[in-house]
């Protein structure tokens, strides 16, 4: 069974004209022909026919020459066919009843607008990105979008609200990306999210990173207690768990000692009083006691 592949028709292929050394040499050679045939007009009609055909001719190959930077490219068509395109740099020369159609290949930086967005728990949040993109390929970006520019910064800013939406901004489920902490892995997911949505308008994406990332204003404010609570809790449990650790320490190294033998109610009091010195906001205040525990 023979198997029949499809063959996009604007796929890019290489093809275009010549280099421009010989035509440009040729350039004089047919204006001072033209030239001298119309000297020689009273000789004969065929002289000026042929001054008229030089002229043509002149005309013809001057109309045909192009140039071509580095990282640029000339689609070439003709009749509205596509014919190739030429990524050959220099002086270059092609007949002149066919299309040219210049485009760059250099990389594109592009900063996203702002935009206001919901997280992955509906949070409203402001993002913008930073992508840097260029083109693959010239004859998919002419031929199968409208404006491929204008095609890119669409896709951009629809893939940025896409993959915003799967992750919370920075409280989320144990183990779980959030788009503050694992930013990076965020631009993975959006450069990848982004070569599928513009894949057709032969563009390619090199990098995705988020340039901005907040809370939108009418949250911000609440959100900003939230974490600065959740960061004194942090710190307190923090305090919390050394002192455990010092007191159980210091405990240990009295009964190993012997300095002092402390019956249950005596340990209580003790471990206590050195809880309130290690944990309190402010400094401990000395109290002498005259009497005993016991009164």
């Amino acid at each position: 069974m023979t198997e029949i592949r499809t063959i996009n028709p604007t796929a890019e292929r290489p093809h275009g004209g010549m280099g421009g050394g010989l035509p440009l040499l040729s350039l004089p050679l047919l204006l001072g022909a033209g030239i001298w045939a119309l000297t020689q007009a009273e000789y004969g009609v065929a002289y000026p026919v042929m001054a008229g055909l030089l002229v043509f001719l002149f005309a013809m190959v001057a109309c045909g020459f192009y140039a071509l930077q580095p990282n640029e490219a000339y689609v070439i068509t003709l009749f509205g066919s596509y014919i190739g395109t030429d990524r050959r740099t220099g002086l270059r020369w092609i007949l002149p009843w066919y299309g040219r159609k210049k485009i760059s290949l250099r990389v594109r930086n592009v900063t996203s607008e702002m935009l206001k967005v919901n997280d992955k728990r509906g949070n409203p949040i402001e993002i913008a990105a930073n992508i840097v993109w260029r083109v693959q390929d010239s004859a998919q970006a002419l031929f199968d979008v409208d404006d491929y520019v204008a095609f890119v910064n669409i896709q951009i800013e629809t893939g940025l609200r896409e993959v915003a939406s799967h992750y919370a901004y920075d409280h989320a489920e144990e183990g779980e990306p959030t788009l503050r902490a694992h930013a990076e892995e965020v631009g993975d997911r959006l450069q990848k999210d982004l070569q599928q949505r513009i894949a057709v308008a032969g563009v390619a994406i090199d990098e995705a990173h988020l340039m901005h990332l907040a809370y939108a204003p009418e949250i911000a404010g609440s959100m900003l207690k939230r974490q600065q609570a959740e960061a004194v809790l942090a710190a307190r449990r923090t305090i919390v768990a050394g002192a455990v650790d010092m007191v159980e320490s210091a405990l240990a190294q009295l009964s190993e000692r012997g300095v002092v033998t402390l019956d249950d109610e005596r340990r209580a009091s003790m471990v206590s009083n050195l809880l309130v010195v290690l944990c309190a906001d402010r400094e401990a205040q000395p109290v002498v006691n005259t009497g005993t525990l016991y009164g």
